[in-house]
């Protein structure tokens, strides 16, 4: 492998930087949906009566048909190309999560959050295939697309805070444009692309298949973090800190703003001190931004927290993307679908589980007992390695 381009000689190709910037806002959009998830949450419990294990099944939802499919669609955009599958996720995406509000029935509502994460999981592993080459081994470059993600986990409670509180859970179908104007922009840019000619050199090298599944264990630990901060984080403050549905989604917007952050820096990062070593500085310090989420008293210093556990959370996000389509170098797609599909979903799996914590000890019993996951994940990351065995 080359080596790595340093983020000065990325700023010299300004056609990178555009690419990144399609890339990177259809990443907002698609993750946009991902974060209404629960961003609505809270309103389907007020309204609906849903018990926490119900909200936490409409997470689960989410997180099945976001992370179960990826692999194989990333085996199959490797094998086959697909390219346009990223923008027919994205309509996707946005059509279940649009329709899901104004659905009746458990059943149905389940079944349209469901299809939802589907449209994401056809989403990520073209579009983290089709990113990587525009940003060749800069993980700033990678930064740019990854932080897409977490700026559209960030406006989801921005966007939907206000219309959640005048409409309800029927303000869900206002978020069905985004999905549909970004696919046709993706698709456009697909049929320009295919004009023109223009094909990325393949990458070679030997498959890591040892460390890539670790890398991927270290993935699925922070996403259980991650998805059980997110899911719980609102209702944490409506149930446990007595705080207005207003304050709520503050709070969320809050962790999800941090993520936007610590999603940029972790690729910087990642630049001068490693891969390696940016993940494992992330994974150690969400700890100490947990515990101070869940001790600090009142309704608003701990807003601080929540801002500080989502930066922290999100250090490796862009680095894990990146350093687990260097350890499959000839399978960007499958490293893809996986990294930001399965591993970075997987946590939304154990989100019913975390619902029956809740019923017996309230959200902050759940935040309490995340403060002490990300040691799993420390642990695991202590094992890795620099793909190509440099040191880190």
């Amino acid at each position: 492998m080359g080596s790595a381009v340093r983020v000065g000689e990325v700023r010299k190709a300004p056609g990178t930087w555009r690419r990144m910037r399609l890339w990177g806002t259809a990443h907002a959009v698609d993750d946009l949906y991902q974060g209404l998830v629960p961003a609505v949450v809270p309103y389907f419990v007020l309204e609906r009566g849903y018990g926490y294990v119900a909200a936490g099944g409409l997470t689960l939802a989410a997180a099945l048909g976001s992370s179960v499919p990826q692999p194989l669609i990333g085996i199959a955009v490797d094998r086959r190309g697909l390219g346009w599958l990223a923008a027919a996720g994205l309509a996707l995406a946005g059509t279940g999560f649009g329709l899901s509000g104004l659905a009746g029935p458990y059943a149905l509502v389940w079944m349209l959050v469901l299809l939802s994460g589907v449209g994401v999981a056809m989403f990520h592993p073209a579009a983290g295939k089709a990113a990587r080459e525009a940003a060749g081994d800069s993980a700033a470059a990678m930064g740019v697309f990854a932080a897409g993600g977490s700026v559209g986990f960030f406006l989801a409670p921005v966007l939907a805070t206000p219309l959640l509180v005048t409409w309800g859970v029927r303000a869900t179908v206002c978020f069905l444009p985004p999905a549909l104007l970004t696919a046709y922009v993706l698709h456009r840019h697909r049929r320009r692309t295919l004009a023109s000619g223009r094909v990325a050199a393949r990458r070679t090298g030997a498959d890591q298949w040892g460390p890539f599944l670790l890398l991927t264990a270290v993935a699925m630990v922070r996403s259980v973090v991650f998805f059980g901060v997110s899911t719980f984080l609102g209702l944490h403050w409506l149930r446990d800190l007595g705080g207005s549905r207003t304050l709520a989604g503050v709070a969320l917007a809050c962790f999800l703003g941090g993520g936007v952050t610590g999603t940029l820096l972790g690729g910087r990062i990642a630049d001068r001190l490693g891969l390696v070593r940016t993940v494992q500085v992330g994974t150690a310090l969400a700890v100490p931004a947990l515990v101070g989420l869940v001790l600090v008293p009142g309704q608003y210093p701990p807003l601080l927290f929540a801002a500080l556990t989502g930066a922290v959370l999100n250090v490796p996000f862009a680095v894990l993307i990146k350093l687990g389509q260097d350890y499959l170098p000839a399978r960007p797609g499958t490293a893809s679908g996986v990294t930001l599909g399965l591993a970075l979903s997987v946590g939304g799996l154990s989100a019913p589980l975390l619902g029956l914590l809740a019923e017996g000890h309230g959200p902050r019993g759940v935040l309490a007992v995340l403060c002490a996951v990300p040691l799993a994940a420390l642990a695991l990351a202590s094992l890795l390695r620099e793909p190509g065995g440099a040191a880190g």
